[in-house]
């Protein structure tokens, strides 16, 4: 026994390439066998913008969590260079690269998955993942529509495998400090809660199609999405704002606000009615080929009654709350109000009734760019590094953002925006997830999928 036990913790450690059906092991087996001091073999799949933040982060973890950032992967081939170049800088090793993501998943030295890819690609990816054996790290939104989230919890489950959601501020210091404040009654009994996303973008303009360029595989880009032609203002970045590729600004920056005003408001469930309304405002639409609001406001009422409020601002706007929130949230009690920005050096603020000082407040504020410990997000490395350290341990409950959390949060802005494209509010039902007497609605809970990208019913 002790000698299989040195022949699986070496082949672990990547000095003996086995194959898993070759030891007994099955994919979901094969997960769980690592130690607590054996290294954990990652891949990065979308290295893009996002994906640069992924390696950097998870390259500060190499010692301290034994992770060695083994593959790099991305349709779009002119990130290779750059990024492999930073692996090597900070590991001293080349990481392998690869186009596409299913060679990855092939990969048995591989424990771990980190995606960085855009919306419509998290689903599925996710689950080839899981179905492969490998524990998950997903950007948020954690799905595309609704329908990918449920499966992707089905998957997680199935396969006994851990997967993250990347709401980074589940993981830091200040922002877990604010919301034991308010589950505390800081402010009383919360009634009401406001997410905002006030972020001013210009037109990214218009192009004709063109072929792709040789970098990209175009395809693969695409993926689930209904075929069309290449366009390169509907590429990189600018996917975000049209339906089949993103979710606008709601569901972009959006998420991480919705994520800790729930949290902050304790709703582990889902809202009863969703009413969203706006537009794209400031920008000629023969100038810019965008579909998703620049300017959208919403209100979703639980069952007790309570009220979270989101309000997305694309254009010139001033700040809002005393510590000047442009990324944030509000939570307001029966005894005074928490203003929350997440982009702060002093993160929060407490005020009790209609006093004009704050009686509470962070005791920290957050790191500074020069700080070597600095992240671009609340939670940095921290967030990587629950999900390594609930690697090890096996457990779902050990993460911060466990996929099921991520996905409640991920279902806001969803709802929101499929109210904004009806121009109409909508009644949900929680426990069947599905719309009250809605078939138009109910439509919008999945998409069609283009073969053989397809999210899969059963798991």
């Amino acid at each position: 026994m002790t000698k299989r036990r040195e022949f699986i913790k070496k082949s672990l450690m990547g000095t003996a390439g086995i194959a898993i059906g070759g030891m007994g092991f099955s994919s979901k087996s094969y997960a769980s066998i690592l130690g607590a001091n054996d290294r954990i073999n990652i891949a990065v799949v979308g290295i893009g913008g996002r994906g640069a933040e992924h390696i950097n982060s998870l390259c500060a973890l190499k010692d301290s969590h034994n992770v060695l950032l083994k593959t790099i992967c991305d349709v779009d081939e002119k990130f290779f260079a750059p990024r492999a170049k930073t692996v090597f800088d900070k590991y001293g090793i080349k990481p392998l690269t690869e186009w596409d993501m299913r060679k990855v998943f092939d990969d048995k030295d591989i424990h771990a998955i980190s995606f960085a890819t855009p919306n419509f690609w998290h689903a599925l990816g996710t689950i080839w993942a899981c179905q492969s054996g490998k524990h998950v790290y997903v950007e948020k939104p954690s799905c595309h529509n609704i329908f990918e989230g449920r499966k992707m919890i089905e998957a997680s489950r199935k396969y006994n495998v851990r997967v993250q959601v990347g709401f980074q501020n589940r993981s830091g210091k200040n922002l877990n400090e604010a919301i034991k404040f308010l589950h505390d009654g800081g402010i009383g009994e919360i009634y009401m809660a406001r997410g905002l996303c006030l972020k001013p973008r210009d037109s990214f303009g218009i192009a004709p199609d063109s072929d792709p360029p040789a970098t990209l595989h175009y395809n693969q880009w695409l993926g689930p999405v209904t075929w069309r032609s290449y366009n390169e203002k509907r590429g990189h970045y600018n996917w975000h704002w049209f339906w089949d590729t993103g979710n606008g600004d709601t569901g972009n920056q959006g998420p991480h606000e919705f994520d800790i005003a729930r949290w902050g408001m304790s709703k582990n469930e889902h809202p009863v009615s969703v009413y969203s309304a706006g537009g794209i405002y400031g920008i000629d639409p023969q100038e810019c080929a965008q579909e998703t609001p620049n300017t959208q406001c919403s209100v979703f009422k639980y069952h007790d009654g309570k009220i979270l409020e989101f309000e997305t601002r694309g254009r010139y706007t001033n700040d809002e709350s005393d510590i000047g929130i442009r990324i944030g949230n509000i939570f307001y009690g029966t005894e005074g109000y928490l203003e929350l920005y997440d982009e702060s050096a002093t993160p929060w603020k407490a005020f009790r009734k209609r006093g004009k000082v704050a009686f509470a407040g962070s005791k920290e504020g957050r790191s500074e760019p020069d700080d070597p410990t600095f992240m671009a997000a609340p939670g940095g490395s921290e967030h990587w590094a629950n999900f390594l350290d609930a690697i090890r341990s096996g457990k779902d409950e050990t993460l911060n953002c466990d996929i099921k959390e991520g996905y409640y949060s991920s279902v806001l802005p969803h709802l929101a925006n499929i109210s904004y494209r009806l121009g109409r509010e909508l009644r949900f039902n929680g426990e069947t997830e599905k719309f009250i007497n809605d078939p138009q609605a109910d439509k919008m809970l999945t998409r069609e999928y283009r073969s053989p990208y397809i999210v899969p019913e059963k798991v």
